[in-house]
């Protein structure tokens, strides 16, 4: 275990130390870390054996995906979106379901022995875009403005908008499956994952938000605590959903929505004030 965790520990030093030229070169930070598994790992030098179980593993891509979809949306601007909704309306309406379509209809192509659920699911689980994979067309100053803040504002909403859709068919093939297609199944499929995680996450990030203004107005809060609060309301919003049986990703796309809009509107009646100690430390509410 523990030269494990020194051989990661010093592998993070490392990419810490040099992230901004892995950043600008033609190589992305993930393409970076899967190389290093690759080579470290049982199947390169087997010196790192980390010995995760399946269950494990699945756990740690559930968590990760849960704060990537909170952070993604509590970050995504409204402003941006009001001054250039067209095109990301169009990449995100349009292009979007085209995109799962045609997935579709290569999943028909490629795996004619699925199930058209099975098909549809497919498709909607590859059709979000990685951010990380655009982000040098998002970083380059040679694409104009606007097109990089569509593209920016479209690969951190797309995984939000289509985990309903991944809810929901993956809900209807299991159940199919279980006890037949049944109208019945699908409303509850949708109003248990669904309608559910999202009243989790907007009741807990509502709460969370006027929790934190009234500590922050009574000075009760500890400057060395301040960036605690979003990742534990990601996690709570994550496990919360998921232990009352919705669905947690959709709870940490909706609370991180929210935020993004308390957010906006604490902007909006704070124009011209002094900066307050909340504005100045609170900069994953306030920007």
């Amino acid at each position: 275990m523990y030269q494990n965790a020194a051989i990661l520990a010093v592998f993070l030093l490392i990419y810490s130390a040099t992230a901004g030229r892995v950043e600008r070169s033609l190589i992305s930070g993930p393409i970076v870390f899967t190389g290093i598994g690759f080579i470290l790992g049982p199947y390169g030098l087997g010196v790192l054996h980390l010995g995760i179980s399946g269950e494990g593993l699945r756990t740690l891509a559930e968590l990760t995906l849960a704060m990537v979809l909170f952070t993604d949306a509590a970050n995504a601007d409204f402003d941006i979106v009001r001054r250039n909704l067209g095109l990301p309306e169009r990449l995100l309406l349009i292009g979007l379901p085209l995109t799962i379509m045609l997935g579709f209809l290569l999943a028909a192509i490629m795996f004619p022995s699925l199930g058209i659920l099975e098909m549809a699911l497919l498709a909607a689980l590859l059709t979000p875009t990685d951010a990380a994979l655009g982000k040098p067309v998002v970083t380059n100053l040679a694409v104009p403005p606007v097109m990089r803040e569509a593209l920016n504002l479209e690969s951190g909403l797309n995984d939000g908008i289509c985990v309903p859709i991944v809810v929901l068919l993956l809900g209807l093939a299991v159940g199919t499956q279980i006890e037949g297609a049944a109208l019945g199944h699908v409303a509850r499929v949708v109003a248990e994952a669904i309608g559910l995680g999202a009243a989790i996450g907007l009741a807990l990030t509502w709460c969370t938000a006027r929790m934190l203004r009234f500590s922050e107005r009574r000075g009760w809060i500890s400057e060395h605590w301040v960036e605690i609060p979003i990742v534990a309301l990601a996690g709570a919003c994550y496990a919360a959903a998921q232990a009352a049986g919705g669905s947690g990703f959709i709870a940490c796309f909706v609370g991180g929505l929210l935020l993004s809009g308390l957010r906006e509107r604490h902007k909006e009646r704070s124009c011209g004030a002094a900066p307050s100690t909340w504005a100045k430390r609170w900069r994953w509410l306030h920007g």
